[in-house]
């Protein structure tokens, strides 16, 4: 397995060439960039842009992971409006077209929610219009998705939504398509679940994996650690992911950064990584602060 690091886990104030130097510098093989509303990397980039970032991950002899974006949130596909279900399905077109541009095998897709805590205010949708919602918006992306030969990989979060292994299962099966599979994160199913259960569930449907940990006894979004400080059975969860026969990325999404010396972060989750997949440990230090 390649060891990756999500561009969501550096200071918000990183560029994405900095991210790109310091996760080389850490050690790692890859990193997941994501789509934004504006910035770097967004919504109006094109091909400048993805020569000009494959171009510097070229030239730190890096990969790209995986392509992910946060604007589900805002866009989710199962809204009660339809003008922002269309807007999530635009979205997913651009993400695709931008991951198949890069080399991209697979995208983060979140597909909605019934109710998000973390976010003041976010509606609260009927949980079997969620779910037809997200289907239709999936179905229609299968095309585009076939024609770009990119994956839309589905991530379990804490949306109130598909909230088993066995219902993700039966979501993704129900499309039919294997260019719709799961991007299953280790961390989120902690607080009620085994990780290492939901990955033999979900088997040859996995196409990416977020690494993160969790302490169940802090609770919350407080409950996200640092990777080998939570309740994540890692060696569980590696039996898991060798018996599926998963070789793709494994990528670790560290959020919040740290307060003070936010590139740390990077370097202790590069040497926890080693740990966890049995290299030997980078054991690099950063040579510089930015922040």
């Amino acid at each position: 397995m390649k060891k990756g690091i999500n561009i969501w886990s550096f200071s918000g104030e990183t560029s994405i060439s900095d991210c790109i130097r310091l996760a080389k510098e850490a050690g790692f093989d890859g990193i997941e960039l994501s789509l934004d509303q504006t910035g770097e990397l967004s919504l109006q980039s094109g091909d400048k842009e993805v020569q000009r970032f494959t171009e510097q991950l070229k030239d730190a002899d890096l990969e790209i992971a995986g392509l992910a974006t946060g604007l589900y949130w805002d866009y989710p596909m199962t809204s009660d409006d339809p003008a922002i279900r269309e807007k999530a399905i635009d979205v997913c077109k651009k993400q695709l077209e931008l991951a198949a541009a890069f080399g991209v095998d697979a995208i983060l897709v979140i597909p909605g929610a019934v109710g998000v805590d973390f976010i003041p205010g976010s509606a609260v949708t009927d949980y079997e219009l969620a779910y037809e919602r997200a289907q239709e918006s999936i179905r229609k992306l299968v095309p585009y998705a076939e024609s770009a030969g990119v994956a839309i990989a589905i991530e379990n979060v804490w949306n109130k939504f598909l909230l088993s292994p066995l219902e993700l299962r039966t979501f993704i099966d129900e499309i039919g398509s294997n260019y719709v599979g799961s991007y299953f994160d280790v961390g989120n199913v902690v607080h009620n679940g085994y990780p290492e259960q939901w990955i033999r569930i979900l088997g040859e449907r996995i196409k990416k994996v977020h690494f993160k940990d969790y302490r169940r006894q802090a609770g919350g979004l407080h409950g996200f650690v640092d990777l080998l400080a939570g309740d994540v059975d890692y060696p569980a969860v590696m039996e898991s992911l060798r018996s599926i026969g998963y070789d793709n990325y494994v990528t670790a999404e560290m959020i919040p950064a740290y307060t003070h010396y936010s590139e740390q972060i990077i370097f202790n989750t590069s040497n926890a990584m080693d740990a966890i997949l049995g290299r030997t440990p980078t054991l690099r230090k950063p040579n510089v602060h930015l922040s």
